[in-house]
């Protein structure tokens, strides 16, 4: 491998962070320009990345994550942003940013996970990663009532008041789920505020309520629900479902709710996780909304 620069934790240094953004959009079609124009970039996502000069080539990013897993808290790594530039693959570039992010962090997290696309199944599994499979509740709302008088306004998050309220909820929010919830990643949600749902925003304005969700042919997607304290679903749904749902999706594990609830694996990328403690085995769907 060429002996090039390695760089982490540079999202202030505009060059590279610029670099970084174009080799994402390139990769990914992502740019992360907005995410940093509105403060929502912490110091709890940490980019890890090889430079060729002034410009980044392979990069391997760490969430900072405290996952709640079947109601206790642990320390998590999640990695993301896996990328080469095409000019430089098959260098072992991912290989040694990795082995960075195992040395750098070692002892400062009980699990570490990530998502992969099909074309990496076999990488992670040299690193000590086991691949684990997420499942989907679909719940049957073909006799269920809609909630007429539910005050539901669709949210702007370039609206700046609205975009105040995202942030002041993703701040404060308690986590979706107790089997499988996320705290303390608001810089997260802020990203799929801003580039993952931003046309699927919702506030239920007298239970003050956030919620993400898109109907399709009768099938309603739930991908989140936002809120200061824990929110009875089976109040909420009715403020949601249209005359025409069959069924609801959940991207995240609905708690109390366990009648009429059918499981189906994901559709999404496959997860993998690396645990020195043991992982629970209760019901495992990470909230779309924390997928880095």
């Amino acid at each position: 491998m060429k002996n090039y620069q390695y760089i982490y934790d540079y999202k202030d240094h505009q060059v590279y962070r610029e670099s970084f953004n174009e080799l994402a959009e390139k990769t990914f079609g992502i740019n992360f320009h907005l995410w940093y124009e509105k403060g929502c970039w912490n110091d709890r996502y940490i980019c890890h990345s090889y430079v060729d000069g002034d410009r980044v080539v392979a990069n391997v990013s760490v969430n900072k994550m405290t996952v709640v897993r079947a109601g206790k808290e642990y320390r998590a790594l999640q990695i993301g942003t896996v990328m080469t530039h095409p000019d430089y693959r098959n260098q072992g570039l991912s290989k040694a940013l990795m082995k960075k992010i195992d040395d750098r962090y070692e002892g400062q997290y009980d699990f570490m996970y990530l998502f992969a696309n099909d074309d990496v199944l076999d990488f992670y599994p040299k690193f000590g990663f086991t691949r684990m499979h997420e499942r989907n509740d679909v719940l049957d709302v073909r006799n269920w009532e809609k909630q007429p008088t539910a005050q539901v306004r669709k949210l702007d998050p370039e609206d700046r008041k609205d975009f105040a309220l995202l942030q002041t909820f993703a701040e404060e929010r308690v986590p979706v789920s107790s089997e499988c919830g996320i705290k303390d990643g608001q810089h997260l949600l802020m990203f799929h505020f801003l580039l993952g749902f931003p046309e699927s925003i919702y506030l239920i304005e007298e239970e003050e309520i956030i919620v993400l969700y898109d109907e399709v042919e009768g099938t309603l997607h739930l991908y989140d629900v936002i809120s200061r304290q824990r929110v009875d679903l089976k109040k909420m749904l009715p403020m949601i479902i249209s005359p025409h749902t069959k069924e609801i999706v959940f991207h995240f594990v609905p708690d109390y709710l366990e009648r009429g609830l059918v499981e189906k694996e994901t559709d999404g990328d496959a997860l993998f996780v690396r645990s020195s403690v043991p992982f629970a085995t209760t019901k495992l769907l990470f909230p779309v909304t924390s997928h880095a």
